[in-house]
Protein backbone atom coordinates (compact mmCIF):
# COMPACT_ATOMS: atom_id res chain seq x y z
CA UNK A 1 0.00 0.00 0.00
CA UNK A 2 2.60 2.46 0.47
CA UNK A 3 3.89 2.22 -2.85
CA UNK A 4 0.54 3.19 -4.26
CA UNK A 5 1.55 7.48 -4.60
CA UNK A 6 5.37 6.23 -5.79
CA UNK A 7 2.75 4.72 -8.72
CA UNK A 8 0.65 7.25 -9.23
CA UNK A 9 3.35 9.50 -9.62
CA UNK A 10 5.41 6.81 -12.06
CA UNK A 11 1.80 7.10 -14.44
CA UNK A 12 2.03 10.55 -14.26
CA UNK A 13 5.47 11.25 -15.54
CA UNK A 14 4.66 8.24 -18.11
CA UNK A 15 1.71 10.47 -19.57
CA UNK A 16 3.60 13.10 -20.50
CA UNK A 17 5.99 11.49 -22.47
CA UNK A 18 5.97 10.21 -25.97
CA UNK A 19 7.77 7.13 -25.83
CA UNK A 20 7.63 3.47 -27.38
CA UNK A 21 8.61 2.03 -24.32
CA UNK A 22 5.57 3.68 -22.49
CA UNK A 23 3.44 1.78 -25.00
CA UNK A 24 5.23 -1.48 -24.55
CA UNK A 25 5.07 -1.11 -20.71
CA UNK A 26 1.50 -0.79 -20.94
CA UNK A 27 1.36 -3.70 -22.92
CA UNK A 28 3.07 -5.45 -20.35
CA UNK A 29 0.82 -4.16 -17.64
CA UNK A 30 -2.20 -5.34 -19.34
CA UNK A 31 -0.53 -8.52 -19.72
CA UNK A 32 0.18 -8.92 -16.15
CA UNK A 33 -3.39 -7.66 -15.02
CA UNK A 34 -4.99 -10.21 -17.00
CA UNK A 35 -2.78 -13.11 -15.25
CA UNK A 36 -3.58 -11.57 -11.95
CA UNK A 37 -7.27 -11.42 -12.87
CA UNK A 38 -7.30 -15.43 -14.05
CA UNK A 39 -5.12 -16.14 -10.31
CA UNK A 40 -7.96 -13.97 -8.46
CA UNK A 41 -10.77 -16.35 -10.36
CA UNK A 42 -8.67 -19.68 -9.44
CA UNK A 43 -8.89 -18.54 -5.75
CA UNK A 44 -12.20 -17.63 -5.50
CA UNK A 45 -13.53 -20.94 -7.11
CA UNK A 46 -11.74 -23.30 -4.98
CA UNK A 47 -12.53 -20.93 -1.42
CA UNK A 48 -16.28 -20.09 -2.56
CA UNK A 49 -17.74 -22.51 -0.48
CA UNK A 50 -15.29 -22.93 2.25
CA UNK A 51 -16.50 -22.32 5.74
CA UNK A 52 -15.15 -19.25 7.97
CA UNK A 53 -15.33 -19.79 11.60
CA UNK A 54 -13.85 -17.58 13.90
CA UNK A 55 -11.51 -15.05 12.13
CA UNK A 56 -9.06 -15.20 9.75
CA UNK A 57 -6.17 -16.36 12.57
CA UNK A 58 -7.76 -19.89 12.65
CA UNK A 59 -6.79 -20.49 8.77
CA UNK A 60 -3.14 -19.23 9.21
CA UNK A 61 0.17 -20.76 9.50
CA UNK A 62 3.21 -18.97 11.66
CA UNK A 63 6.86 -18.68 10.53
CA UNK A 64 8.18 -15.84 13.40
CA UNK A 65 11.60 -16.47 11.55
CA UNK A 66 10.09 -14.57 8.78
CA UNK A 67 8.91 -11.39 11.11
CA UNK A 68 11.41 -9.17 10.73
CA UNK A 69 10.77 -8.79 6.99
CA UNK A 70 8.78 -6.11 5.56
CA UNK A 71 6.30 -8.90 3.96
CA UNK A 72 7.06 -11.90 6.02
CA UNK A 73 3.66 -12.68 7.17
CA UNK A 74 3.03 -13.26 3.29
CA UNK A 75 4.14 -16.87 4.29
CA UNK A 76 1.54 -17.35 6.87
CA UNK A 77 -1.28 -17.85 3.66
CA UNK A 78 -2.95 -20.63 3.66
CA UNK A 79 -5.62 -21.21 0.63
CA UNK A 80 -8.16 -21.69 3.49
CA UNK A 81 -7.18 -17.89 4.50
CA UNK A 82 -8.50 -16.70 1.20
CA UNK A 83 -12.21 -17.80 2.55
CA UNK A 84 -12.36 -14.91 4.24
CA UNK A 85 -10.52 -12.55 2.26
CA UNK A 86 -13.74 -12.94 -0.62
CA UNK A 87 -14.89 -9.32 -0.47
CA UNK A 88 -11.43 -8.22 -0.84
CA UNK A 89 -10.81 -10.68 -3.60
CA UNK A 90 -13.91 -10.22 -5.52
CA UNK A 91 -13.30 -6.29 -5.30
CA UNK A 92 -9.59 -6.97 -6.46
CA UNK A 93 -11.28 -9.08 -9.58
CA UNK A 94 -13.25 -5.63 -10.81
CA UNK A 95 -10.10 -3.66 -10.01
CA UNK A 96 -7.75 -5.88 -12.43
CA UNK A 97 -10.80 -6.29 -14.56
CA UNK A 98 -11.64 -2.62 -15.25
CA UNK A 99 -7.80 -2.57 -15.75
CA UNK A 100 -7.23 -5.02 -18.53
CA UNK A 101 -10.92 -4.10 -20.32
CA UNK A 102 -10.06 0.20 -19.99
CA UNK A 103 -6.30 -0.47 -21.10
CA UNK A 104 -7.39 -2.93 -23.84
CA UNK A 105 -10.30 -0.64 -25.29
CA UNK A 106 -8.28 2.80 -24.82
CA UNK A 107 -4.67 1.26 -26.12
CA UNK A 108 -4.50 3.75 -29.03
CA UNK A 109 -5.78 6.86 -26.27
CA UNK A 110 -2.72 6.81 -23.89
CA UNK A 111 -4.25 9.27 -21.25
CA UNK A 112 -7.58 7.14 -21.47
CA UNK A 113 -5.36 4.18 -20.73
CA UNK A 114 -3.50 5.97 -17.78
CA UNK A 115 -6.96 7.13 -16.44
CA UNK A 116 -8.11 3.64 -16.61
CA UNK A 117 -4.89 2.18 -14.81
CA UNK A 118 -5.43 4.98 -11.76
CA UNK A 119 -9.39 4.04 -11.41
CA UNK A 120 -7.40 0.15 -11.62
CA UNK A 121 -5.13 1.40 -8.63
CA UNK A 122 -7.94 3.03 -6.46
CA UNK A 123 -10.37 0.16 -6.71
CA UNK A 124 -7.18 -2.35 -5.71
CA UNK A 125 -6.69 0.22 -2.82
CA UNK A 126 -10.07 0.01 -1.04
CA UNK A 127 -9.81 -3.67 -1.74
CA UNK A 128 -6.40 -3.54 0.25
CA UNK A 129 -7.70 -1.76 3.01
CA UNK A 130 -11.08 -3.94 3.82
CA UNK A 131 -8.33 -7.29 4.04
CA UNK A 132 -6.32 -5.18 6.03
CA UNK A 133 -9.34 -4.92 8.57
CA UNK A 134 -9.99 -8.79 8.09
CA UNK A 135 -6.33 -9.19 9.65
CA UNK A 136 -6.53 -6.75 12.25
CA UNK A 137 -7.20 -9.72 14.63
CA UNK A 138 -4.39 -11.55 13.84
CA UNK A 139 -2.05 -8.59 13.77
CA UNK A 140 -3.09 -6.27 16.34
CA UNK A 141 -4.70 -6.25 19.84
CA UNK A 142 -7.36 -3.85 19.76
CA UNK A 143 -9.92 -5.93 20.33
CA UNK A 144 -8.07 -7.40 23.47
CA UNK A 145 -7.20 -3.85 24.53
CA UNK A 146 -11.15 -2.76 24.76
CA UNK A 147 -11.86 -5.88 26.91
CA UNK A 148 -9.47 -5.29 29.44
CA UNK A 149 -10.27 -1.75 29.62
CA UNK A 150 -13.87 -3.17 30.46
CA UNK A 151 -13.23 -5.60 32.45
CA UNK A 152 -13.22 -5.20 36.46
CA UNK A 153 -10.09 -3.50 37.90
CA UNK A 154 -6.87 -5.69 37.95
CA UNK A 155 -3.46 -6.18 37.36
CA UNK A 156 -1.87 -6.56 34.19
CA UNK A 157 0.72 -9.63 33.05
CA UNK A 158 1.87 -10.37 29.91
CA UNK A 159 3.66 -13.87 28.54
CA UNK A 160 6.69 -13.30 26.71
CA UNK A 161 8.41 -10.08 25.57
CA UNK A 162 6.47 -6.52 25.40
CA UNK A 163 6.30 -6.90 21.29
CA UNK A 164 3.20 -9.34 20.89
CA UNK A 165 0.79 -7.27 22.77
CA UNK A 166 2.31 -3.73 22.92
CA UNK A 167 -0.90 -2.55 21.17
CA UNK A 168 -2.63 -3.64 24.34
CA UNK A 169 -0.30 -1.12 26.43
CA UNK A 170 -0.30 1.48 24.02
CA UNK A 171 -4.37 1.99 24.08
CA UNK A 172 -4.87 1.09 27.94
CA UNK A 173 -1.91 3.20 28.94
CA UNK A 174 -1.61 0.57 31.74
CA UNK A 175 1.83 -0.74 32.82
CA UNK A 176 2.43 -4.61 32.73
CA UNK A 177 4.62 -7.09 34.59
CA UNK A 178 6.60 -9.24 31.80
CA UNK A 179 6.75 -12.89 32.61
CA UNK A 180 9.74 -14.67 31.13
CA UNK A 181 10.23 -11.89 29.36
CA UNK A 182 14.00 -10.77 29.54
CA UNK A 183 14.39 -11.32 25.62
CA UNK A 184 16.08 -9.50 22.48
CA UNK A 185 17.03 -6.27 23.00
CA UNK A 186 15.01 -6.05 26.64
CA UNK A 187 17.50 -8.16 27.86
CA UNK A 188 19.97 -5.36 27.63
CA UNK A 189 20.24 -3.91 30.52
CA UNK A 190 17.71 -5.96 32.66
CA UNK A 191 19.50 -7.41 35.19
CA UNK A 192 20.78 -3.99 36.42
CA UNK A 193 20.36 -2.99 39.64
CA UNK A 194 18.37 0.09 38.67
CA UNK A 195 15.98 -1.89 36.52
CA UNK A 196 12.67 -1.31 36.70
CA UNK A 197 11.01 -4.28 38.80
CA UNK A 198 8.87 -5.69 35.94
CA UNK A 199 10.09 -8.84 34.99
CA UNK A 200 9.02 -12.28 36.99
CA UNK A 201 9.57 -15.76 36.33
CA UNK A 202 7.73 -18.86 36.64
CA UNK A 203 7.67 -18.83 40.40
CA UNK A 204 6.85 -15.24 40.42
CA UNK A 205 3.81 -16.00 38.29
CA UNK A 206 2.32 -18.73 40.09
CA UNK A 207 2.48 -16.84 43.12
CA UNK A 208 0.97 -13.64 41.96
CA UNK A 209 -1.86 -15.94 40.28
CA UNK A 210 -2.61 -17.97 43.16
CA UNK A 211 -2.67 -14.62 44.85
CA UNK A 212 -5.81 -12.92 45.83
CA UNK A 213 -5.61 -10.00 43.75
CA UNK A 214 -7.36 -10.07 40.06
CA UNK A 215 -4.55 -10.30 37.40
CA UNK A 216 -4.92 -10.69 33.80
CA UNK A 217 -2.88 -12.19 31.70
CA UNK A 218 -2.15 -11.70 27.77
CA UNK A 219 -1.02 -14.81 26.10
CA UNK A 220 -0.99 -16.34 22.80
CA UNK A 221 -3.34 -19.23 22.22
CA UNK A 222 -0.54 -22.02 21.64
CA UNK A 223 0.98 -21.44 25.36
CA UNK A 224 -2.12 -22.07 27.11
CA UNK A 225 -1.66 -25.50 27.88
CA UNK A 226 1.92 -24.84 29.33
CA UNK A 227 0.02 -21.76 31.75
CA UNK A 228 -3.18 -24.17 32.60
CA UNK A 229 -0.34 -26.78 33.47
CA UNK A 230 1.64 -24.55 35.79
CA UNK A 231 -0.92 -22.20 36.97
CA UNK A 232 -3.68 -24.61 37.17
CA UNK A 233 -6.94 -25.40 35.54
CA UNK A 234 -9.09 -24.04 37.62
CA UNK A 235 -7.53 -21.01 38.13
CA UNK A 236 -7.35 -20.20 34.45
CA UNK A 237 -10.58 -18.54 33.21
CA UNK A 238 -10.72 -16.95 29.69
CA UNK A 239 -12.11 -13.28 29.49
CA UNK A 240 -11.83 -12.93 25.43
CA UNK A 241 -9.79 -14.88 22.74
CA UNK A 242 -9.34 -13.22 19.24
CA UNK A 243 -6.99 -13.15 16.28
CA UNK A 244 -5.00 -16.24 18.07
CA UNK A 245 -4.44 -14.39 21.14
CA UNK A 246 -6.15 -14.82 24.66
CA UNK A 247 -6.47 -11.79 27.50
CA UNK A 248 -7.19 -14.34 30.56
CA UNK A 249 -8.08 -13.75 34.58
CA UNK A 250 -7.12 -15.51 37.66
CA UNK A 251 -10.59 -14.48 39.14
Amino acid sequence: MPAYPAFALLLGCAMTTQDAWIRRGMKALMAVIALALAAIAVILWNVWALPTPGDISSALTQHPELYTLSLGHIGDLTLQSFSYLRVPLMLAAIATLVGTAGIFIYRNEKRRAFFAAALMMLIFFHAARLAMITFNPYLGSKVLADALMKAPPGKLIEADAYYAFSSVFFYTERPALLWNGRVDNLEYGAYAPAAPHVFIDNDDFQKLWRGPERYYLLARNEDLPRIEKLAGRASVHVVINSGGKSLLSNQ
